[in-house]
């Protein structure tokens, strides 16, 4: 390897964008109410997810990522896991109406307060299954 290639590695490594992430699960119960009612949830056919009204069991599933700026981390992985998860309490998450976009954004407002200016990666899933996945950017 040359001098200017050297270089070039060099200048990619210093300004390379670093995140880490961290993953736990969380049981909980929430509802979908509209699936009662919406003619488009509640079909009588074979797509039919009026069940969803009411109340049911999940193993949500979550994955944080969040910027670091060196790589020593400036956010201990452990730390950050076990911060995040003291947010939701302990026992069985009673979460109401709320779907999994509605929690990643209360969890990003809490760590964006926290961690302000950094971007913020969210994903929460039903039981591993189907969620959603949330770039919060602030660059």
């Amino acid at each position: 390897m040359n001098q200017d290639e050297r270089t070039v590695i060099n200048v990619s490594m210093t300004t390379a964008k670093r995140s880490i992430w961290v993953t736990f699960t969380k049981e909980g119960i929430h509802k979908y109410p509209a699936a009662l009612t919406d003619p488009k949830l509640a079909t009588g056919d074979w797509d039919d997810v009026s069940f969803l009204g009411h109340p049911h069991r999940h193993m949500f599933h979550f994955r944080v990522g969040i910027d670091v700026f060196h790589n020593d981390r400036d956010i201990e992985f452990i730390q950050f896991s076990r911060w995040l998860q003291k947010l939701f309490g302990d026992g069985i998450l009673s979460l109401d109406y709320k779907s999994c976009e509605m929690i990643a954004d209360d969890i990003y407002l809490n760590v964006a307060g926290k961690y302000p200016g950094r971007n913020v990666v969210i994903e929460v899933s039903e039981d591993g299954e189907n969620g959603c996945t949330i770039h919060y950017n602030n660059s």
